[in-house]
């Protein structure tokens, strides 16, 4: 049985090693993750140029590990498409340095590279520990290994990924949430370089929208539980097609 690991922050990224020492026992680790960190980078793939790879050796792993030099999604589109043997019984992401919380799922690339796996039709799975202090991934990889063998014995939803968050502290306990509502306020440094030139950093700080809703994903991590979030791909709004219909009614297509 194989089990598909990928990330986006690097393929010597700490968080991805916990994960696979913690999985070892479980199958057939393959390791397939960009060469450098990818950090934000959505469900951006590789079209204009060719990709690259390297086989790696990762110390104290034992696994087949190959270094792309692309996106998260690129890394799970080539490892499904030719780097695996057989189909992968899970695709698993992770564990990544920092939340994916709320619409930050948008960009992330750790989130999107569990999404190629449920588009290609596998079980998958996105990691994350919400904090970029805290280098210790031991509990998150026992607590990520324990939900990835209940996952392989239960299976998901056709068309569902689950990103779980888990707190930097000992958790309280796991929460099935809903994605919670957040954006970013002071997100551009605007700055001069020493010829005059004016250039900007994105940075930002994140804005919660919904303190007072316990079922979200950002609260149960301010209340130091796990997070499990299940998403689907399809991103219909089937409340909002009766009003769409109605207003488009209006328009007359003259061909």
């Amino acid at each position: 049985m194989i089990v598909l690991l990928s990330n986006d922050d690097g393929i010597f990224a700490p968080g991805l090693k916990a994960l696979a020492k913690s999985l070892q026992e479980t199958g057939e680790l393959y390791i397939v993750a960009p060469d450098r960190e990818r950090s934000a980078t959505g469900h951006g793939i590789t079209v204009h140029r060719p990709l690259l790879l390297e086989n790696v050796n990762i110390p104290g792993i034992k696994a087949k590990a190959w270094a792309v030099q692309g996106t998260p999604a690129d890394c799970v589109k080539l490892a499904l498409e030719d780097l695996l043997p057989e189909p992968p019984a899970m695709v698993v992401a992770g564990i990544n340095q920092g939340p994916n919380l709320g619409t930050d799922v948008l960009y992330s690339g750790t989130v999107s590279a569990a999404i190629e796996g449920t588009i290609n039709g596998f079980p998958s799975l996105a990691v994350s520990l919400t904090s970029y202090s805290k280098h210790d991934f031991s509990t998150a990889a026992t607590i990520t290994r324990k939900i990835v063998n209940l996952i392989l014995k239960t299976g998901l939803p056709e068309g569902t990924l689950l990103n779980i968050n888990i707190p930097a502290e000992k958790p309280r306990g796991i929460r099935i949430t809903r994605l919670g509502s957040r954006r970013y306020v002071n997100i551009f440094h605007k700055r001069t370089d020493p010829r005059g030139r004016i250039y900007y950093w994105m940075a930002g700080e994140p804005l919660d929208l919904e303190n007072n809703s316990d079922d979200t994903d950002i609260r149960a991590i301010k209340q130091n539980f796990i997070s499990s979030t299940p998403i689907q791909l399809d991103l219909t709004d089937y409340r909002s097609i009766d009003v769409i219909r109605e207003q488009l009614s209006a328009i007359t297509i003259e061909c």
